[in-house]
């Protein structure tokens, strides 16, 4: 892997760490929380309560951990399955536009998947580099 793109990558990986760790603050800081676990319980997720603080903490220590590069590939994916289940159960049925043609929508959630598949294939590349 070049310098260049593994200098990319790390801006990536970091910004998606920063992002997501300022998502799981701010939940805990507004109390969201409880009302996230509500939200989960009314869509029939066994245990939201508790899979909403999973959520969150996950988020709040996955979050600076990917940004360090710390367990990049299976963050990743959490996060990208995450966001899936943000797009089905909130955020698809708003269409696609967050803003201007719409919305809450699902474009901005689908760029982070986006972004978290990029970033596990990079983060791949990066160790199949270092074994040759």
């Amino acid at each position: 892997m070049s310098a260049t793109a593994l200098r990319a990558s790390v801006i990536l990986r970091a910004a998606l760490g920063a992002l997501l760790t300022i998502h799981g603050v701010y939940r805990v800081y507004d109390g969201g929380v409880t009302g996230f676990g509500g939200f989960l319980d009314a869509q029939q997720v066994p245990l939201g309560p508790a899979v909403a603080w999973l959520v969150t903490i996950v988020e709040i220590v996955g979050g600076p951990a990917l940004l360090l590069g710390f367990l990049v590939r299976p963050l990743c994916a959490w996060f990208a399955v995450e966001l899936t289940m943000g797009i089905l159960l909130v955020h698809a049925s708003d269409g696609w536009f967050v803003v201007g043609g719409g919305r809450n929508g699902m474009e901005y959630s689908v760029l982070l998947v986006i972004c978290f598949i990029v970033t596990a294939l990079l983060d791949t590349a990066r160790r199949e580099s270092k074994s040759v």
